[in-house]
C-alpha cells in the first residue's frame, strides 16, 4: 500500500514538473540573430510543403511547429513583424531565424545580412 502511494506521488510530481517546464519554454522570449532568404529560393518547396514566396511574411526555425506565428522584434530599432513558421533552418549556429525578404525588410535593412532579434510565440 505504501509503495503504491509513493508511486502516485512521484507520478504527480513528474507530471507537474513536465507541465511547468513546457509552459515556460514555449512562452519565453528568445534572443538571437535573423537573416533572410536569397531570391533563388522563390518558388521552391519549404519543409512544410508550402511554396516559398519572398513577398510573404514567413520564417524558418529549427524547432517551432509549422504554422506557429511569432512576433519578431529588431533589437536595434524596436520595429516588429509577425511571421508564420513554414520551413526548417537556419543551419547556422549563430542564427535562429531565416525570414522572408519582405518580413526582414519590414524591420531591418536588407543591405545587412543579419540583425539581432527577440522573438516570441503569439496567438
Amino acid at each position: 500500500m505504501m509503495k503504491r502511494f509513493i508511486l502516485v506521488i512521484i507520478m504527480m510530481i513528474s507530471t507537474f514538473g513536465v507541465y511547468s517546464f513546457k509552459s515556460n519554454a514555449i512562452d519565453a522570449k528568445k534572443t538571437s540573430y535573423a537573416s533572410y532568404y536569397h531570391d533563388k529560393f522563390n518558388g521552391r518547396k519549404t519543409a512544410s510543403g508550402e511554396i516559398f514566396d519572398n513577398a510573404k511574411f514567413t520564417a524558418a526555425n529549427r524547432t517551432l511547429p509549422f504554422g506557429t506565428n511569432i512576433k519578431v522584434t529588431n533589437l536595434n530599432n524596436g520595429k516588429e513583424v509577425i511571421v508564420k513558421v513554414n520551413d526548417r533552418g537556419p543551419y547556422h549556429s549563430s542564427r535562429s531565424l531565416d525570414m522572408s525578404k519582405a518580413a526582414f525588410d519590414e524591420i531591418g535593412d536588407t543591405d545587412h545580412g543579419t540583425i539581432p532579434v527577440e522573438y516570441e510565440i503569439v496567438d
